[in-house]
C-alpha cells in the first residue's frame, strides 16, 4: 500500500489534509488514485494512519482516517553508519540498503584511502537524502534517517555519545562480529556506531586511531566481499543478532 511521510498539523480529528506537492505528484498524478482508495500515512511522532481517499481538489486532496497507531517499523536502538563514500551506483545502493535495515543514520567520512575527492562527496549529499526518502517510503520505514555533511572519523566519534562503537577491518581484527555481539548484546535505547571503510581499507594511521581509543576491529569472516556486500552484510548481521 502506498505509504507518505505528512506533518502531524495537517491531523484534523478525523481527517488528514494532504496538500504536500511532491505527496500530491506523488498520489494523484503518478499513482493515478481515486476516492475510495486506500494511503498509509506517518507523521513526524512516528503514528501511523491508514486512511481512505474522501475527496481529491485541485491541489490536496482529504483522506478519512480509519486507523491509527504507533508505527513499529524502526529498530528498538539507534544504529549509525560511519563509512567511507563508493564510486559510481555502489554508494546508492549502500544509502538505499542502510536505509532498508533500519539505520538513523549515515556519516560519510573522508578516510586515508577513500574513492573519492572531498567536493564530490559534499555535491552528493543531498541525492544520498532523497535516496534515504524515496527508500523510507517505499519500505515503510516509521521515520526518515539522516545523511550527514561529510566528517572525518574524529568527528563522528566525537559527535555524540555511543555505547558501542565496531570498525569492520580486513586486517588486525581481534574477533568476529558475531562473537562480539553475542558477548555484547544490544540493548534497547542504545547508540551503536559501526564503522567501514573504503575499497582499499583502512591506513595503518587509522588502525592506530582504533587502537589508541579501544575501538574493537572486528571481521565478517574468511570471505573476500566487495565494499558494499561488507556493508550489507555487517549491518544485517547487527540487526540480525540483536532481535529478542
Amino acid at each position: 500500500m502506498p505509504h507518505f511521510f505528512i506533518n502531524s498539523k495537517d491531523v484534523n480529528n478525523n481527517s488528514i489534509l494532504v496538500s504536500d506537492s511532491s505527496n500530491y505528484q506523488h498520489i494523484v498524478k503518478s499513482l493515478r488514485s481515486k476516492v475510495g482508495e486506500k494511503l498509509l500515512l506517518i507523521d513526524e511522532n512516528e503514528i501511523e494512519y491508514l486512511t481512505e481517499i474522501k475527496e481529491i481538489n485541485k491541489n490536496n486532496l482529504i483522506v478519512d482516517i480509519l486507523k491509527k497507531e504507533k508505527s513499529s517499523r524502526k529498530l528498538l536502538y539507534e544504529l549509525y553508519l560511519a563509512q567511507s563514500p563508493l564510486r559510481s551506483d555502489s554508494q546508492l545502493t549502500i544509502i538505499e540498503k542502510a536505509t532498508e535495515l533500519g539505520v538513523a543514520g549515515v556519516y560519510p567520512i573522508y578516510t586515508d584511502n577513500c574513492a573519492l575527492k572531498k567536493n564530490v562527496i559534499e555535491q552528493k549529499i543531498e541525492k544520498w537524502q532523497n535516496t534515504m526518502y524515496a527508500a523510507s517510503k517505499q519500505c515503510e520505514r516509521a521515520n526518515i534517517p539522516i545523511c550527514f555533511p561529510l566528517s572525518t572519523l574524529e568527528e563522528v566519534i566525537c559527535s555524540q555519545k555511543y555505547d558501542k562503537i565496531i570498525a569492520l577491518c580486513e586486517k588486525y581484527t581481534e574477533k568476529s562480529l558475531k562473537e562480539y555481539l553475542r558477548e555484547n548484546p544490544i540493548n534497547t535505547d542504545e547508540k551503536v556506531l559501526i564503522i567501514i571503510g573504503p575499497e582499499g581499507g583502512f591506513s595503518e594511521n587509522e588502525f592506530n586511531y582504533f587502537r589508541n581509543n579501544s575501538i574493537p576491529m572486528l571481521t565478517l569472516g574468511d570471505l573476500i566481499l566487495k565494499a558494499e556486500t561488507a556493508v550489507i552484510v555487517a549491518i544485517g548481521n547487527i540487526v540480525y543478532e540483536s532481535i529478542k
